[in-house]
């Protein structure tokens, strides 16, 4: 194994996925390498999510293998499984926090339902991510307390409890006004320089995409047609490709 290979945390080969008879990932291929943050581009609808959620098993593909940290994800039984599930974090659109509990509540609750849980008080930590994401007075808030970018801050702060080597943001801005927007983007940013963390994010908004990405890589026809950095692709001479930066 070459040093690359050594580099590479997530390393997708082959994947298909159909639903009936409409093909949405066809042949997909991509490797994510250590403290790389890949930012997916597609039109609404073509497929981008189901590449997440093919990822962490909320969806099955029908062929194709999928590698964290050199393990195929479909082989994973006992310890293995538990270590990869606190490998991968999956940041949802909506935040995806859990109403009828405090913010406190919401981001021990990953930790305590671990294995290996003894029952330590995990205040600190919860601080510690609370502090992250500049939220640490909201700890004791419901999330119906919470705006929109304030929800999504915390669940990022609840998927960095379990210290993830990866986390896959699923449209981290969408809904957001440009201010909020940006400091998600920010964030982004921050926890990959803080914590080394490699991540894949798929979104619409290409500010956040410019700020964000080392590698941009573009789905059509469930297939990736083109990576490159934000400036290489918006020099495109493909219209579908250069399309997505005319904003």
């Amino acid at each position: 194994m070459d040093n690359q290979d050594k580099n590479i945390v997530l390393k997708i080969s082959g994947l298909h996925k159909s639903f009936g008879s409409k093909v949405i990932l066809d042949n997909v291929n991509l490797s994510l390498h250590k403290n790389e943050t890949v930012v997916v581009l597609g039109r609404s609808g073509t497929g981008k999510s189901v590449i997440l959620k093919c990822i962490v098993g909320l969806i099955s593909p029908d062929s194709g293998t999928i590698e964290i940290n050199g393990k195929d994800t479909k082989n994973l039984t006992g310890e293995d499984l538990s270590n990869f599930r606190c490998d991968v974090g999956f940041l949802f659109q909506s935040g995806a926090l859990y109403d009828s509990m405090s913010v406190r509540e919401n981001l021990e609750f990953p930790v305590i339902r671990q294995n290996n849980y003894n029952g330590e008080d995990v205040t600190s930590k919860v601080v510690e991510q609370l502090q992250n994401v500049s939220l640490a007075d909201s700890i004791d808030k419901m999330p119906s307390e919470l705006s929109g970018g304030m929800r999504k801050r915390i669940g990022l702060a609840r998927t960095l409890m379990l210290n993830p080597d990866i986390i896959l943001y699923d449209e981290p801005t969408t809904g957001l006004d440009t201010f909020t927007s940006k400091e998600i983007s920010t964030l982004i940013v921050k926890m990959k320089e803080k914590y080394g963390v490699s991540s894949i994010v798929i979104t619409h908004d290409m500010p956040c995409a410019k700020m964000i990405a080392d590698r941009i890589v573009v789905l059509k026809d469930g297939k990736f047609v083109a990576q490159g950095t934000y400036d290489e692709l918006s020099q495109s001479p493909d219209d579908f490709i250069r399309s997505f930066f005319s904003y």
